[in-house]
């Protein structure tokens, strides 16, 4: 644990018979921070956020808030406030009575109780909905109640338990950038558990990317997405191109042999020389008068955007360019790809990094 750790996992293990749910995973929360659980399902991100509210008993690890172990507490008193995928509200509620329900359990008094239930409201934009059914609201008004009645405790510590997943697209979208602003201006330390990788990369802090029940990378969004660990990272945190190419050292000169041709790449990328695999993001290819050979297979459009496939001697390319006004390759042009030095990873030929 860190001095500045407000929120320490220490090799926290959940085993049921012979399966592993979650491998010692550790982990340090700063106050104030957003951390998203991020993998497929089944990976142990639930199981992990269900250890710290206390709903799921560990097998080993510690969990400490602020020094406090919080295994032995039990879930009502570790002060947390918890978002479910479903919202969990209650039907025969208003929304001010769900808001107010986990400060009736407090035994905070009513006048009390009124003032913060009125402010929670407001600062999820649904005062004037303050005596309406959840059967009566939408799917996104319904998690803004389901958000009101979470913060209204003042939790020390928010879990969401992937709470945008049953919202359409658009107004999925629109939600993250609600719970980002709230979050910012209350600096509510929050744990997000998401399948979605947009949705990790919009909100968080860093990321915790897991697989399994281990954890596969954590970091900022931008260095776990232009520096995966893993291959695992780099093929579940969007689309990624993966070509065969051999490194040769001339000095300080460092380059990739891809398809035939010399590219530069950093140092910092490669250990020592031989056989590689290169990859590189989608948006980060260019069309260039000289680089890697391609012929384009199929074009999609995208609206801001234009999809490309291509084949290249070190194999498939994936290629995303802005929607821009400039004219693009047909399909069946003979074409090159570029990149810039800075935007390629190496791993080795077997799978590591």
């Amino acid at each position: 644990m860190t001095a500045d750790a407000f929120l320490a996992l220490d090799g926290l293990t959940k085993r049921y018979a012979d399966h592993v749910a979650v491998d010692a995973l550790s982990l340090d929360v700063a106050q104030g921070e957003f951390i998203s659980l991020l993998g497929p399902s089944g990976c142990g991100k639930t199981t992990t956020l269900q250890m710290i509210a206390g709903f799921v008993d560990p097998s080993g690890g510690a969990i400490n808030l602020e020094g406090r172990d919080l295994v032995r507490v039990k879930p009502a008193q570790r002060g947390l406030g918890i978002v479910f995928q479903s919202y969990a509200l209650f039907p025969h509620m208003t929304a001010a009575e769900n808001v107010a329900f986990g400060l009736e359990m407090q035994k905070v008094p009513k006048a009390e109780r009124q003032a913060r239930v009125s402010e929670a409201l407001a600062l999820v934009g649904l005062s004037a909905l303050s005596d309406r059914y959840p059967r009566r609201m939408s799917g996104g008004q319904q998690q803004r109640v389901a958000l009101a009645r979470a913060l209204v405790i003042k939790p020390r510590i928010l879990l969401l338990d992937e709470p945008l997943s049953n919202l359409d697209a658009k107004l999925r979208e629109e939600m993250q950038i609600e719970l980002r602003q709230l979050q910012r201006s209350l600096g509510t330390t929050t744990i997000l558990v998401t399948h979605d990788q947009h949705e990790a990369m919009a909100l968080s802090d860093r990321i915790v990317v897991m697989n399994a029940g281990k954890v596969e990378q954590i970091g900022r969004p931008q260095d776990v997405y232009e520096r995966p660990a893993t291959p695992f990272v780099a093929n579940f945190l969007g689309k990624t191109n993966v070509f065969e190419a051999n490194i040769t050292r001339e000095g300080d000169d460092v380059k990739a042999d891809v398809g035939g041709v010399r590219c530069p790449c950093p140092r910092h990328v490669a250990d020592s020389a031989g056989p590689v695999m290169l990859t590189v993001r989608p948006e980060k290819i260019s069309f260039a008068d000289q680089g890697l050979a391609c012929r384009i297979s199929s074009r999609v459009f995208q609206g801001t955007h234009w999809l490309f496939i291509g084949e290249t001697p070190s194999g498939t390319a994936t290629i995303v360019c802005q929607n821009d006004g400039v004219a693009k390759p047909e399909e069946g042009d003979a074409v090159h790809l570029a990149w810039r030095p800075e935007d390629v990873a190496l791993r080795a030929s077997g799978g590591g990094r």
